[in-house]
């Protein structure tokens, strides 16, 4: 099981402004996605999650912009789980510019265990839990 997860990307034209670096917006974007690999990479696809009937759902976002990023910038995302609880799951992000490693933002995001049928809050079952390490700040490499 990895310590944390990077996942990679470059700053494409839609991901642009008004102000000609990359929206807040696809922040959130970038952040899903690497969540959604993170999953996948652990075995829990979204087809896996929806076979059993379960989701993620998103209860809150905090995202601390430090640098803006600009057309074609490499980013690694760096993601992990910071806590695990009964029915949901905080997983925190840096956003670091691929060459340097500076940061270009630091997120979390707070994230609810349901059932795709009702939407009703369950417990995270023990074979889902088990398949992530939790670390409240970001394990070493």
């Amino acid at each position: 099981m990895p310590r944390y997860f990077e996942f990679l990307h470059t700053v494409r034209e839609e991901d642009i402004d008004p102000q000609n670096h990359a929206n807040n917006v696809v922040y959130l974007e970038w952040l899903q996605s690497a969540a959604i690999a993170h999953s996948a990479e652990q075995g829990w696809s979204t087809q896996r999650y929806r076979d059993n009937g379960w989701a993620w759902v998103v209860r809150s976002h905090f995202i601390e912009y430090r640098r803006p990023a600009f057309l074609g910038d490499s980013l690694t995302i760096h993601t992990w789980v910071a806590d695990m609880k009964k029915f949901s799951s905080l997983r925190k992000y840096e956003v670091v510019f691929s060459e340097s490693g500076k940061l270009v933002a630091r997120a979390e995001t707070n994230w609810a265990f349901v059932t795709t049928e009702a939407g009703r809050l369950i417990a995270i079952p023990d074979d889902v839990a088990e398949s992530f390490e939790v670390s409240p700040d970001r394990p070493k490499a």
